[in-house]
């Protein structure tokens, strides 16, 4: 696969950046940065994936996308679906041996179809992993946005994904928030979202008997993911900052 020379160095240049923000605020904690590939093609993905960067984790937002992606890169990709989660792209989804994690699961059926399919992959080849998986929260209450309902819904999918799906590992919570928020974050200024996110990871630690910092908080994009780090987010999801603006999707190439 052809890399040119002069956008490697930009994507790398540019991922270096926000990883010396990440370090700027991390008070020495781990923080991982996903690389959120949208729409760009595969080439940029390897440019990053390669020396000198060597970076791991990207996120992708549609299933197929990501699939096709899987396809044509190495293994060593640790891929992450952070989109919309549709209850019929599961099983396509789990069978992609290094699919990391799952950054979007808000239903036990969603849940259920991951497992089954993690399952019979896994049952075939045993050195895959189970998947990590982050319960999404619809922390501001918007109808258009996905996840649980904050509380007693969130408790308890979170209780049957570690209870009753072992092929899955409940990684943590999830939020993406209301972007006037996202936008007025600063490391000063606090996110509702946020402290939301904290609280229901906070119930959830309690009910299920855990530390809570046994599970991880994601949250954080390329708007807000300094002050989401303040905050004690484990994960950043950070795409147009790394790679530049966007094409529209009738126009997005899987490799170029």
């Amino acid at each position: 696969m052809r890399i040119d020379p002069a956008r490697a160095a930009t994507l790398v240049s540019q991922l270096s950046s926000v990883q010396q923000r990440i370090t700027a605020l991390n008070a020495g904690r781990n923080v991982r940065l996903v690389a959120v590939s949208k729409l760009k093609p595969a080439n940029d993905i390897l440019a990053l994936h390669q020396a000198p960067a060597s970076h791991a984790h990207f996120g992708e937002n549609y299933a197929q996308e990501l699939s096709q992606k899987a396809e044509l890169l190495p293994r060593t990709i640790q891929w992450h679906f952070i989109g919309g989660l549709q209850s019929g792209h599961c099983k396509s989804l789990a069978k992609i041996p290094n699919l990391f994690a799952v950054s979007s699961v808000d239903t036990l059926k969603k849940a259920g179809l991951l497992n089954g399919a993690r399952a019979a992959l896994r049952a075939a080849d045993p050195a895959v992993a189970p998947i990590a998986v982050h319960v999404q929260v619809n922390t501001s209450g918007e109808e258009a946005k996905s996840g649980c309902a904050p509380g007693d819904e969130t408790v308890a999918l979170c209780r049957q994904i570690a209870e009753e799906c072992p092929d899955l590992r409940l990684l943590g919570l999830m939020t993406i928030g209301a972007i006037a928020r996202s936008k007025a974050t600063t490391p000063e200024n606090k996110n509702e979202d946020f402290v939301a996110l904290k609280e229901q990871r906070d119930l959830v630690a309690k009910a299920l008997g855990v530390e809570p910092e046994s599970l991880e908080l994601s949250m954080g994009m390329s708007e807000d993911f300094e002050g989401a780090i303040t905050e004690g987010s484990g994960e950043v999801r950070v795409g147009s900052t790394i790679f530049g603006q966007r094409p529209d999707r009738s126009d997005a190439k899987i490799r170029v």
